[in-house]
């Protein structure tokens, strides 16, 4: 089955990729999303030297998602529907210092994050 459609995927978001401005640079749009959380994971502050990142963010240091092994630990975020080139485009504007992951969220949705290379 094809169709752009079920051609969308999900992206959680903890950090900057919530902020309308990044949005807007990044997508050339607002996204539309849901709260939703990532169990078994905790946050940390990564300083950003990337001059187009700050730029965009307004940030010196975004969140970083990193793995603890405690179900019990989990960040809250959003969860966003987005096409392929939305997820390529936001693979451009994070920087070296994030990976992007297939996580399953407390909802249960899979969707894309990007946690600690």
């Amino acid at each position: 089955m094809s169709g752009v459609a079920g051609a969308n995927v999900w992206l959680f978001s903890y950090g900057t990729l919530q902020q309308d401005e990044v949005q807007l640079a990044t997508f050339g749009r607002r996204l539309e999303g849901r709260a939703d959380a990532l169990p078994g994971y905790a946050t940390s502050l990564l300083e950003i030297k990337d001059a187009d990142v700050i730029a965009t963010s307004g940030k010196t240091h975004h969140l970083l998602a990193l793995p603890t092994g405690n179900p019990a630990d989990e960040i809250a975020g959003v969860v966003f529907k987005i096409t392929p080139e939305e997820l390529a485009a936001a693979d451009t504007y994070e920087v070296s210092d994030y990976k992007r992951v297939a996580v399953r969220l407390k909802s249960g949705l899979e969707a894309f994050v990007y946690v600690a290379a």
